[in-house]
């Protein structure tokens, strides 16, 4: 099957932008087959082999510049993802890192996550669903050492389940894994999520090298706790851990059990964070280090928060409450929002509260989550340590 693209598209795509969005199309089919499909100009010239599926961000994406898509080609995608990753398999201090990254690895749609002997696969549009056996096949082939994998459809679905078992044997739960000689209590079929973010490895090894050492620390949208635990095992004085959602007490006392590291020695508190930076306020409490790390959106009973809107908020809020010389870690996956953005949302915050500030470290996505150079969206951690002297 041939579908045209416009004319005003065709540098894009020629230059190797993968994602496709609808005004790039000629004419958008009625329906979506689970069909490869040639690419062509409007000249009818061959421009890449790729797929349609309804998704989040897009309408598809281009996979192959040189021709068909077949198991082998997926067979070499990812025996080549593998090869770029030998430094994280003969890594004993860490043992979950992403293995394929989407487009970043050559098939936007789809992302596989490794647990020690586990695999963890996020299908992100029915269509690459679909096509399901053949992908699993060409990956088995590629990583026979999996032992099991688990998968979470992130795409809208009346009758498939968020998550279930996929292949092999069954993850023990919890999954013990390592990160930076830290250890964390995972669990591979329990709904979307499985207790870690692994795009922070970076972040959380600083944590884990001293950074915050003899500090106090207060952990925002702590979520598990992972970046408490981390500043924890890097030495810090206390951790407190602040999150909404009532799962995150007993997950994050998981998280510093595991570590042999004494619960009562932190602070885990449910409170929506905004509620909470009023309560540090008022109780004049201070911290030398506050992580923010939101969502890109969320929406409580009583407010509908997004980076784009709000994240000066919550940067003008911490400083309130840092002490006189305190270091702020700012952290967002919000695709949409490039790093100067980002980083101009960040000072327009600090020069409304008239302190000074120094950028001291900024991170993106670590290695193992490769990205498309073609594609800068697809990069979309941006993290800042920010020293701030009140």
């Amino acid at each position: 099957m041939n579908i045209m693209v416009t004319k005003k598209s065709e540098k894009k795509f020629k230059g190797r932008y993968p994602l496709i969005q609808k005004e790039d199309l000629l004419e958008i089919p009625k329906t979506f087959t689970d069909e490869w499909i040639r690419f062509v100009d409007s000249q009818g010239k061959f421009l890449a082999t790729g797929y349609l599926g309804k998704q989040n961000k897009g309408i598809g994406w281009l996979v192959n510049w040189e021709g068909t898509i077949d198991s082998l080609f997926l067979e070499n995608l990812f025996l080549k993802a593998k090869d770029q990753r030998q430094v994280f398999d003969q890594e004993e201090a860490t043992t979950a890192y992403r293995l394929f990254n989407g487009e970043g690895d050559g098939l936007g749609g789809l992302i596989i996550d490794r647990y020690d002997k586990f695999a963890v696969f996020s299908w992100y549009n029915e269509t690459l669903y679909q096509k399901k056996a053949t992908i699993i096949q060409a990956f088995r082939n590629s990583f026979p050492e999996i032992k099991g994998a688990y998968e979470k459809v992130r795409f809208t679905s009346d009758t498939l389940p968020e998550s279930q078992k996929l292949f092999g044997l069954e993850a023990p739960e919890p999954l013990f894994v390592y990160e930076n000689g830290v250890r964390y209590a995972t669990y591979l079929n329990d709904g979307l999520m499985t207790g870690i973010f692994l795009d922070q490895k970076e972040v959380r090894g600083r944590l884990v090298e001293g950074v915050v050492a003899g500090k106090t620390v207060l952990n925002m949208f702590s979520y598990t706790g992972a970046f408490s635990v981390a500043s924890a095992m890097g030495g810090s004085s206390t951790t407190t851990s602040v999150d909404l959602a009532k799962r995150s007490l007993p997950k994050t006392k998981e998280q510093f059990e595991v570590n042999h590291l004494a619960v009562d020695d932190q602070k885990i508190i449910v409170m929506d964070v905004f509620d909470y930076f009023k309560y540090a306020s008022r109780k004049q409490l201070h911290y030398d280090v506050i992580i923010l790390d939101p969502p890109s959106f969320a929406r409580n009973k009583k407010k509908v928060f997004s980076v784009a809107k709000n994240y000066g908020d919550l940067v003008k809020d911490s400083v309130d409450i840092l002490e006189q010389e305190g270091l702020l870690i700012a952290s967002t996956n919000a695709a949409n929002i490039s790093l100067e953005k980002y980083k101009h949302m960040i000072v327009q915050a600090l020069e409304e509260k008239q302190v000074r500030y120094q950028f001291k470290e900024t991170y993106q996505l670590p290695n193992d989550f490769r990205t498309n150079k073609h594609f800068e969206e697809g990069n979309y951690l941006k993290v800042f340590f920010i020293e701030i002297i009140k």
